[in-house]
């Protein structure tokens, strides 16, 4: 598994950050490693989706689990990418401060890409967190 980590402050209380990263319909709009999202149910705090990911267009399943105001977990179950991403929101000197943890790997025979992927998927949560950062911060 790789094990990638980020994180930025916003000038924001934790509930508009909450209202904004909660939004997952919006993420191919900020995470750049997400092409598209399509959701197949929701039942309580949990969404099942496809998702598209940049990296040969590969199709996932995700759960994606609410903890309101405090994370969001998706859980990739099938497809090339397995794993967690968590994103967690830390009230943080008058604004909050996002932690983007993801521990995951790459399925099967491309198992052994899982390093080359490493800094593509912290390059692309950076700067998913600083695009987040900024239009809440408009």
């Amino acid at each position: 598994m790789a094990t990638i980590e980020a994180s930025t402050t916003i000038n924001a209380p934790v509930d508009k950050v909450w209202d904004f990263v909660s939004d997952i319909d919006s993420e191919p709009k900020y995470w750049k490693g997400t092409k598209q999202v399509r959701n197949i149910s929701k039942e309580g705090n949990k969404v099942t989706r496809e998702v598209t990911i940049a990296f040969k267009d590969s199709k996932c399943m995700q759960t994606v689990t609410f903890y309101p105001k405090e994370k969001i977990i998706a859980e990739f179950t099938e497809g090339i990418l397995i794993g967690t991403k968590t994103i967690r929101l830390v009230p943080h000197e008058g604004g909050t401060r996002i932690d983007a943890t993801w521990d995951i790997k790459l399925s099967g025979m491309m198992g052994m890409f899982t390093g080359m992927i490493k800094k593509h998927v912290k390059s692309g949560t950076e700067q998913a967190l600083e695009s987040i950062k900024q239009e809440i911060e408009k």
